[in-house]
């Protein structure tokens, strides 16, 4: 399990570098797209990949950090660092998309004149492309591997290549038309569309700083569970996850037959554990609290070999996302 976390720590900060130097390529691509027309449009898409650099950089760094092993002062590890790096990165692209949007809004008033037009949309829609392409892979591995740096990445270079389509499509436009005013306007748009996706990694950033539920993951997990239910896995409540990084930490109650003995309970604990790191991360922490059955847990339990029965078995429900994830029993009332 750890050395499968190793390579997936490797493989994120591969990758990670990947997108810096990916993103310095472009980034001198785009300057001499602007050099070549003159464009502001272009001057903008440029001055974001200045922000994609540096925030690549930071981002490659929390990596290089949460991927310490854990110590003394930090027993969970070093992963909420990412957070901190998304965070920096939507702030920084929140920004760069506000700053499109002023300097844009002032070339209204004041444009410039264009030219070579036709080699600058050659040279931003390259980068357009290879933008789009590093973006999917980096989400898709971030997805992978939990790290919340490369989806925040990923997303940010897909949002970079909308944007860049835009200014292809303005900047034809203006090719054919000839009307300066839509390099401005075009670049307004996509500021926008820049800086609301920064508030949307600000925003999920945060929720993990702040430990907020992560539904989907939650209810996958209860889905796992109920589909593997084993007869002495009478009740599960209590299941909370904990982001740090790349490791997500789960822990629940799980009521099992109040006559087990120590090892016995011990052994439906590792079957849980095995099952979810199987089903849906090798990595994962579990730490697992049992709780013994009480009397109206009989007419909810299955196992049929209990010689301490109060009550008949009635009916084996489905374990409730709504109980699951808070203090409560499953009962039939």
């Amino acid at each position: 399990m750890q050395q499968e976390a190793s390579i997936k720590q490797q493989e994120t900060k591969r990758l990670q570098l990947f997108i810096v130097l990916v993103g310095a390529m472009l980034l001198i691509t785009k300057f001499i797209a602007f050099f070549v027309t003159n464009s502001n449009t272009i001057l903008t898409d440029a001055l974001e990949s200045i922000i994609n650099v540096v925030a690549g950089l930071f981002s490659l760094y929390s990596i290089i950090v949460s991927a310490r092993p854990k110590d003394l002062n930090h027993p969970y590890g070093h992963g909420k660092i990412e957070f901190l790096a998304a965070t920096f990165e939507g702030s920084l692209i929140i920004f760069a998309g506000g700053a499109i949007v002023l300097k844009s809004i002032y070339n209204l008033i004041n444009p410039v004149p264009l030219q070579q037009l036709d080699l600058g949309m050659v040279l931003v829609a390259i980068s357009g492309v290879i933008n789009y392409g590093v973006g999917i892979v980096t989400e898709k591995r971030g997805r992978q591997n939990n790290s919340i740096v490369l989806v925040a990445g990923g997303k940010h270079l897909k949002s970079d290549a909308y944007s860049t389509a835009g200014i292809v499509v303005g900047l034809f436009l203006i090719y054919v038309t000839g009307l300066i005013w839509l390099d401005s306007v075009v670049a307004i748009i996509f500021g926008i569309v820049i800086a609301t996706t920064g508030l949307r990694i600000v925003r999920s950033s945060l929720a993990g700083i702040m430990d907020e539920a992560d539904y989907e993951l939650l209810r996958r997990i209860v889905d796992v569970l109920n589909d593997n239910r084993r007869d002495n896995w009478i009740d599960i409540h209590n299941l909370r996850v904990i982001k740090y990084g790349s490791t997500l930490h789960i822990d629940c109650h799980l009521t099992v037959p109040w006559y087990l003995n120590v090892l016995e309970a011990h052994d439906e604990v590792v079957a849980v554990g095995k099952l979810i790191r199987e089903k849906i991360d090798p990595s994962i922490e579990f730490f697992i609290h049992t709780d013994p059955c009480i009397a109206p847990s009989c007419s909810i339990c299955s196992n049929a070999n209990c010689d301490h029965r109060l009550h008949p078995f009635q009916q084996k429900i489905k374990w409730d996302f709504d109980k699951v994830i808070t203090d409560q029993k499953h009962s039939l009332h």
